[in-house]
């Protein structure tokens, strides 16, 4: 019988392991996306800042814009609808991220609460 039990045992282990493997995976992956929605917001904020010192200028005037490291002369005119354009994408993404973040941490409550896990706070 004893034989029986320690094999209960070592069967046990493993899949509390694998609960806390999943469980850091889940918080991985918040952590992630979070650092990404930050990254992405810090973008946005400074498209807005091009773009709002932009509008106001004449659309023939001069300006640089950084292109894969080549810095690039163009106008107004033609960076503009381009700063636009990838303005409205970042903020699309974010939303997409944003949506998805609390589609995981959602994931990881339902896990918590399937499996009975709580986390220790510091």
């Amino acid at each position: 019988m004893s034989g029986s039990s320690s094999s209960k045992t070592a069967a046990k282990a493993p899949n509390e392991q694998e609960l806390r493997l999943q469980a850091n995976q889940f918080s991985s992956e918040l952590k992630a996306i979070a650092s990404k929605i930050g990254e992405l917001e810090l973008q946005l904020d400074e498209h807005n800042l091009v773009i709002k010192t932009m509008t106001p200028m004449p659309e023939d005037r001069k300006c640089f814009r950084l292109i894969n490291g080549v810095l690039v002369e163009r106008v107004v005119k033609e960076v503009l609808p381009a700063l636009e354009t990838n303005r409205d994408g970042i903020s699309t993404t974010i939303a997409q991220l944003t949506t998805q973040y609390k589609k995981r941490d959602q994931d990881l409550s339902d896990f918590q609460k399937q499996n009975h896990i709580r986390i220790a706070s510091a």
